[in-house]
């Protein structure tokens, strides 16, 4: 059920379209961001015994300390990543053996992608290492995220953070044109943004569709600085 086109690796080991496929095989839809995170460490577990996960990992972020969702761990690289599950509502039976599954309604859209794009600040903020790269994944069935906006449509607070099929997310974003200064968010990479196909439950809400941002290393210089890898 799921794209297996992706030559990206977790821990150095095995590509994240493998992953993708192996946990579609058997999960087609979870009740929770944690459900994901556990399926998408076992589907690895699964594929190569030799990486090891940790979840909610601590992080050096200059003088603060933040949590990473999971830490996969191979024999010579290892692999943060952050995960996003947005929802719409959808009701349905799925899986061997079927499963109930209610999904609830996560209005916030706008968030949603403002949340996405500060995972990616975090994962280059975590992957200042030469052996450690980082993947952002989201999981949706909510349409709005994948599609780009219609001709016309009026300035959003959310503006230059879409993160919709064929979009391109760098340098600096501003949240309502500068308006609210927290919210801004500075990458330093560029990352071209490429939906997949996850999944077909039918009925409204059934269409999962998955995006996943890959973050290079870039270790820190001697002199405080970085240096692209």
């Amino acid at each position: 059920m799921a794209s297996t086109d992706d030559s990206r690796t977790v821990a150095g080991r095995v590509s994240l379209g493998d992953v993708i496929a192996q946990l579609g095989s058997h999960r087609w839809v979870f009740h929770s961001e944690a459900d994901l995170q556990h399926g998408f460490a076992r589907a690895l577990w699964e594929l190569s015994q030799d990486v090891h996960s940790r979840l909610e990992v601590p992080q050096s972020a200059g003088e603060s300390t933040e949590h990473l969702d999971l830490l996969r761990i191979g024999p010579s690289t290892r692999t943060a990543i952050e995960f996003k599950y947005f929802t719409r509502r959808w009701t349905g039976t799925a899986g061997t053996p079927p499963e109930d599954y209610a999904l609830k309604e996560h209005a916030a859209v706008d968030l949603a992608r403002l949340h996405f794009v500060r995972d990616i600040a975090r994962l280059e903020r975590f992957c200042r290492r030469s052996d450690q790269n980082g993947l952002a994944i989201m999981l949706t069935n909510d349409a709005s995220l994948w599609t780009p906006p219609g001709v016309g449509r009026g300035q959003t607070r959310d503006r230059e953070f879409r993160i919709h099929q064929g979009r391109e997310l760098a340098g600096t974003l501003l949240w309502a044109e500068g308006a609210y200064k927290p919210n801004t968010c500075t990458l330093r990479g560029a990352y071209p943004l490429d939906w997949q196909p996850y999944s077909e439950l039918g009925g409204a809400g059934g269409e999962f569709r998955y995006l996943a941002v890959s973050v290079e290393p870039s270790p820190e210089r001697a002199d405080g600085g970085s240096s692209q890898v």
